[in-house]
């Protein structure tokens, strides 16, 4: 059976005439069993391999090769064969698809008019060209085509997929998530709508529904980047470093200078080495709460109980970020006060100025600051919601774990103390703070 299969892709991809029917007998037999995508690959090859014997290639055989690396999703490549592969309906319509892959929305939106005009499968080129105008930001235009194609919701899987689409674009979530069902109830392999599934449950937290849907994505190309972006973030969040760098790599693989993917490779190659040490996660927990205590619940002397409240050290974790020399330049506070103090810190199994040699993890410093008056404008910049500053997804996951909700509760937090959410690294880190800049924020300790 796996014979038949792979001789059937290699068939069609040599079948005359190339046309529409030729197209959807091979989607269906790559549908039917991803492993033939390969074979599709090594049909590719044989093409090109025959055609270099010839002095000049024909534009039906640049057809054949442009649609083939398009459903590879090699798009550079496709894009070179379809353009030398004349003026043909099939041409214009998978030039849109490798355009939109690209992020050339408005290209690929006239190249699928075009394929509607030359004749290729028009409703089908239409209901494309309404994604690509949505993409490019002409949603007005995108709803008047789907509109003028509403008697395809009973038979189309794009159909329902243009208008999920649409949906999510409003912020519709739920109303799109129906669509998008209905787009797998009729084609259950629909690449478009596995992604927006699996990225609306990625939004919502639900990873073990987000992980299946982008799964299912990604064995199908030609699959969106964004795909194996994300894809890769929640292996990262499983703590699954090795196949969330593959995942960046097929990213760097169809784009080579792809800056995020970039990124995130030397943070899996960074993260294999670590590992969560629960011994040491149960010592910083204890480490906290003794930071916590206030020196008041020790017996000290009237002097030095004094001086450390005119040195505003109201814990013993203030004492461990505290010298020896700062301590004896206080007023009145002696050799005899600083042995009473290193005693008291002795027995809790602490020393003065720890916290400052970088060897131990130390919790926040809980001092009372006094409430400042705010300018109604800053105010309004605090109270923005951190949806509005449109972070990646691994960025917002970590802004979630922390409960900040609004921009002020962001700007509360320290870099130290976001890079202490698992994930959260100095790629991320970078992200909050431009996009604090832009505001003219900072985040505490900056």
């Amino acid at each position: 059976m796996a014979e038949m299969m792979t001789t059937d892709v290699r068939a069609i991809m040599d079948r005359s005439p190339f046309d529409v029917a030729a197209v959807a007998d091979l989607r269906e037999v790559l549908n039917r069993d991803p492993s033939r995508y390969r074979t599709l690959r090594e049909a590719v090859a044989n093409i090109k391999e025959r055609e270099k014997k010839e002095k000049e290639i024909k534009p039906e055989v640049h057809l054949r090769l442009g649609v083939g690396e398009v459903l590879l999703g090699r798009y550079n490549t496709g894009l070179e064969h379809l353009k030398k592969a004349g003026d043909v309906g099939m041409a214009s319509f998978f030039r849109g698809i490798a355009l939109e892959n690209q992020q050339r929305y408005d290209q690929a939106a006239t190249a699928f008019a075009q394929a509607a005009k030359q004749g290729y499968d028009s409703k089908s080129a239409e209901l494309h060209r309404a994604g690509a105008l949505r993409r490019a930001g002409h949603s007005d235009e995108a709803k008047k085509i789907l509109a003028g194609l509403q008697k395809l919701s009973e038979s189309s899987s794009e159909y329902h997929f243009q208008q999920g689409c649409l949906l999510a674009a409003a912020g519709e979530l739920v109303e799109a998530s129906a669509e998008f069902e209905k787009t797998l109830g009729l084609e259950k392999d629909h690449n478009g709508a596995l992604f927006e599934l699996a990225y609306i449950n990625d939004l919502y937290g639900n990873d073990d529904l987000a992980l299946d849907y982008y799964r299912r994505c990604t064995d199908r190309p030609p699959v969106p980047l964004a795909a194996w972006i994300n894809l890769g973030i929640l292996y990262e969040d499983d703590m699954r470093f090795r196949e969330a760098e593959q995942c960046y790599r097929h990213v760097l693989s169809h784009e080579p200078n792809h800056p995020r993917a970039r990124l995130f490779v030397k943070d899996c190659q960074a993260s294999k080495g670590m590992y969560y040490d629960e011994e040491a996660e149960r010592g910083y927990t204890v480490l906290k709460q003794l930071h916590e205590i206030p020196v008041t619940d020790f017996e000290l002397s009237v002097r030095s109980r004094n001086c450390l409240r005119k040195m505003n050290i109201r814990t013993l974790g203030d004492l461990t970020r505290t010298t020896e020399a700062a301590l004896l330049s206080s007023k009145n506070f002696g050799e005899t006060s600083l042995s009473e103090i290193k005693e008291m810190m002795q027995a809790k199994g602490l020393r003065l100025g720890m916290s400052l040699e970088g060897n131990e993890r130390v919790g926040h410093d809980h001092r009372v600051e006094q409430p400042q008056e705010v300018p109604p404008e800053l105010q309004a910049i605090m109270n923005k919601p951190i949806g509005d500053l449109n972070l990646s997804v691994r960025a917002r996951k970590a802004m979630s774990k922390l409960n900040i909700q609004s921009v002020g509760d962001l700007i509360k937090h320290s870099g130290d103390e976001l890079l202490e959410c698992k994930n959260f690294g100095v790629t991320s880190l970078n992200e909050v703070r431009d996009k604090l800049t832009s505001l003219s924020l900072k985040l505490k300790n900056d």
